[in-house]
């Protein structure tokens, strides 16, 4: 019987090679596509590959960005700006007030500008002020007609001053020399390197300290 065989008995298989299967069927083997032997000849000469390299850009090479650094220095340590200003929105510069039903809706301000609380704002809609008006006369023009249009009352502030007790605030300007763009540069720089020996200072401090205590702990 097939179950009684052994095992021996049978035939060891193993897979025909690939010429031998072709031979017996008469078969040729394909020749590779000519694009195919196009492309796995292509090759890159690694040596010539040259690699990419960025040149770090120097403010001290480049006007553009030294003079726009410089422009920023400047402003950011503006010495010739008071320091004892003012704001003109302060409760001390207060030109008026306008009130609707004992309520105040709208603050003037002796330079002119003006403060609302928003359903004024909404009734008023855009307002355009007259040309040529500054500073408490354009205060109080404002004031007549936020009162007009929401039908309610002027009280002038006790802070209020006139037109001619006035001094509208100087502009500082951003448009600087030669000479105070590079002074300024320069210290910057000199900030810079201030700045960048504290650190060092600093962390080596720290690290002598850490050093010591580390001795102590031994």
């Amino acid at each position: 019987m097939i179950s009684s065989l052994s095992s021996a008995a049978l035939p060891q298989l193993r897979p025909a090679s690939t010429s031998a299967s072709n031979a017996a069927s008469g078969l040729q083997p394909v020749a590779p596509d000519a694009t195919d032997t196009a492309t796995s000849g292509f090759r890159i000469d690694v040596s010539q590959v040259k690699p990419l390299t960025a040149k770090p850009i120097s403010a001290v090479d480049d006007p553009v960005l030294h003079d726009l650094m410089a422009t920023h220095w400047l402003i950011a340590h503006e010495t010739n700006a008071p320091q004892d200003v003012v704001a003109d929105n302060a409760p001390q510069n207060i030109y008026a007030q306008v009130k609707v039903d004992g309520k105040v809706v709208a603050t003037l301000y002796n330079a002119g500008s003006s403060a609302m609380i928003n359903q004024a704002a909404a009734k008023i809609g855009k307002l355009e002020d007259p040309p040529g008006l500054s500073g408490p006369d354009l205060a109080q023009w404002r004031a007549d007609q936020y009162a007009e249009r929401l039908g309610g009352t002027v009280e002038k502030a006790p802070t209020a001053i006139t037109q001619s007790q006035w001094t509208p605030r100087e502009s500082r300007s951003t448009t600087y020399s030669r000479e105070q763009l590079d002074a300024a540069f320069q210290a910057m720089l000199a900030e810079g390197q201030r700045a960048t020996a504290q650190q060092q200072a600093s962390y080596a401090a720290s690290r002598a300290q850490a050093g010591t205590s580390a001795d102590f702990s031994a």
